[in-house]
């Protein structure tokens, strides 16, 4: 795993300034902090940032083809290189390394972008072509490892992490404003925009292909839940078999490395199952690693320590409390490079540094299995309202979402009430393409009351020249209820935050990959055409995941319901020691400074938290995203500074072309 950086120029008269390349590196030394690589060629200038896991010795980038015509720098892993390299060979390639790095680019060297869908990985490409100055970016098919560019003048300058594109020197931070009323809402910004005017994320499932002053842009996959119509009906024991045999290799090919591998164990089904294939189907040694809070009300420290017992796994555990996460929480903000809606990277976070401390540089984790095997309660929350919806006066069909939230110790007598309350909103728009997540944007939305009247109007002005934010696939309309809402599910939450906020982000901090079985991409294309019932069996979810770990799993791990991955709010930052920069953040002076809050509002519900009043949900979403972009305001457009670039004590190499520099 590393990082990458690299600018382009349409003019070769204007070659990129290696001086700069070393600034973007500077920027993303966590990324990759065991060796550097620049290559400098008659229009470009591109970096790597490594963190050596294949090929320690022999795998430092940039590497070039068998003529020096083509070079790479690769942020990721590709796990089915090994077949890929013997395919290569017999069609005559030679090899310098052992890496994956090197097969993509003798893949490219022969397929142009169409080799995109051999590679089954995780990854963020970028490869120059001296002999037509065209440069190549490409990103993975769920968007696990981040590319973002920015267009400046005549160059495309493009990064692994935003704050390296800002240290290059023509380009400043300003907020977008469309973006920040969009992370208020789904807790993301949508599509390829960032929060940053002018940084653009390339899409998941995309690539860029640059020539001179033109640049192109399209997709080489897209999530589909469409049904082969030819396809043959079968039995749920073949779909248990059949995915049972894909899950298993989906895992084993991630334990490629030449360094240990370890597992996050959470207590619940999907990091359960990994780690119980990784004993049963490899010899590798398992250490597993898992967070346990003080907070009683979010700890699931029993059942971690259940599950590695009966792996016999060595566990580690990093103890988090209120006040480490709110100390943690700027560092966090740094890292994620956008405001959040939760607290919940403070933890992975804290996490991921326990796994550096332990020496390892990769884990397996269990996200993607939520996504696609309907393990979340917003699709049992739409099949109870369509269900209601038939019969919108019924008195018992809105008590079926008690069995939702039993588990919520606020929810008392009146709890019923509550929930038809809140859950009967729109009750019967169920023509409506987001009509499984519309209640939960909408009372997101309540957050947007803090804005300033100068962000309300800027967001007002940009919305009367943009389309709407959901842009709905071909096809969309034909998908049954259950898949459309896992689409609005994959492509708001869980490739731009999940995948992002709480899982790269909080992970490279420490230089640490995370792996993730779930999204291989033929476990993913294998779910998308399921039946829905081998997902959501009534209220019972991720159903065939059951079916096939329940030879491997203890009887109360197995029978465990999904329960949210969540942090601790408002007490991480209002406690006996409160942070400093909790105040100096929310005072007047800062708010007006920002321009972003209505500072009466923010301290209205400060005094509201210090009373001991307690807070619903919806406060203290609008707390975190207000406090954490008030960081992003003070690191990033108030006060940005670069840090010290790629130089004396750093094993760095250079690569110039011999074509004209």
């Amino acid at each position: 795993m590393c990082g990458i950086v690299g600018i382009f120029n349409s003019y070769p008269e204007l070659a990129p300034q290696e001086i700069a390349i070393r600034r973007m590196l500077g920027m993303i030394r966590h990324r990759g902090p065991d060796e550097f690589g620049i290559y400098l060629g008659d229009r470009v200038a591109l970096g790597n940032a490594r963190l050596s896991i294949v090929d320690l010795s022999g795998g430092q980038q940039p590497i070039a083809n068998e003529d020096g015509s083509m070079w790479i720098v690769y942020n990721g892993e590709v796990f089915n290189y090994v077949e890929l390299r013997a395919e290569l060979e017999a069609r005559g390639h030679k090899f310098s390394t052992h890496t994956d790095t090197e097969v993509i680019l003798h893949l490219y060297e022969d397929l142009g972008p169409a080799c995109l869908s051999r590679l089954n990985g995780q990854f963020a490409i970028a490869i120059y072509n001296e002999r037509d100055s065209s440069l190549f970016l490409a990103r993975d098919r769920l968007g696990v490892r981040p590319l973002f560019y920015s267009k400046v003048g005549s160059e495309l300058v493009f990064a692994s992490e935003i704050k390296a594109i800002l240290a290059y020197p023509e380009l400043s931070a300003q907020f977008d404003p469309v973006a920040l009323d969009q992370v208020f809402t789904y807790w993301s910004a949508l599509g390829s925009r960032t929060c940053f005017r002018g940084v653009v994320s390339l899409l998941p499932g995309h690539y860029l292909l640059a020539k001179a002053d033109k640049i192109e842009i399209a997709p080489y996959w897209q999530l589909d839940f469409a049904k082969d119509p030819r396809a043959k009906p079968q039995d749920a024991q073949t779909y248990i078999e059949q995915f049972r045999s894909l899950l298993v290799d989906a895992t084993r090919i991630r334990l490629r490395a030449d360094v240990p591998i370890g597992a996050y164990l959470s207590g619940g089904l999907d990091s359960s199952t990994l780690a119980a294939i990784i004993r049963k189907f490899s010899n590798s040694k398992l250490d597993t690693f898992s967070i346990a809070f003080s907070d009683p009300k979010f700890d699931e420290s029993a059942h971690q320590r259940r599950m590695a017992e009966f792996l016999g796994t060595d566990h580690q555990v990093v103890y988090a409390t209120h006040a480490d996460i709110g100390k943690v929480f700027p560092d966090v903000i740094w890292h994620t490079e956008t405001p959040l809606m939760r607290t919940g990277p403070a933890p992975m976070f804290l996490l991921s540094n326990l796994v550096h401390d332990r020496k390892y540089k990769v884990v397996l984790t269990g996200e993607g299995a939520d996504e696609f095997l309907a393990g979340y309660d917003i699709f049992k929350e739409s099949v109870i309202r369509r269900f209601w919806a038939r019969q919108p006066d019924s008195v018992r069909r809105p008590k079926l979402l008690r069995r939702l939230y039993s588990d919520i110790s606020d929810l008392n007598a009146t709890g019923s009430a509550y929930l038809k309350a809140f859950f009967s909103t729109g009750l019967s728009e169920t023509h409506r393409p987001d009509y499984s997540h519309a209640i939960r944007w909408k009372n997101n939305r309540r957050t947007r009351r803090f804005f300033s009247a100068e962000l309300e109007a800027s967001i007002q002005q940009q919305r009367d020249t943009e389309p709407s934010d959901l842009q709905f696939p071909g096809g969309f309309s034909s998908w049954g209820p259950l898949e459309q809402a896992q689409y609005l599910e994959i492509s708001t939450f869980m490739s731009p935050y999940l995948l992002s906020s709480q899982g790269d982000r909080p992970a490279m901090a420490h230089s640490v990959e995370g792996r993730f079985p779930f999204l291989d991409y033929r476990v993913v294309e294998f779910c998308t055409r399921l039946p829905s019932r081998l997902k959501l069996k009534g209220l019972t979810e991720k159903f065939l995941l059951r079916e096939v770990a329940r030879e491997w799993l203890p009887a109360e791990i197995l029978a465990r319901s999904k329960r949210p991955s969540r942090a601790p709010i408002y007490r991480s930052f209002f406690h006996e020691k409160t942070p400093e920069y909790v105040y100096d953040l929310l005072s007047a002076n800062a708010l007006a400074g920002s321009g972003l809050f209505n500072p009466a509002a923010v301290l209205q519900l400060v005094k509201k938290i210090e009373s001991g009043v307690r807070i619903g949900e919806t406060d203290e979403m609008a707390l975190v995203g207000i406090l954490s972009t008030q960081l992003l305001h003070h690191d990033f457009v108030d006060g940005f500074k670069s840090r010290q670039p790629i130089g004396e004590g750093d094993r760095v190499k250079v690569c110039v072309s011999q074509r004209g520099r």
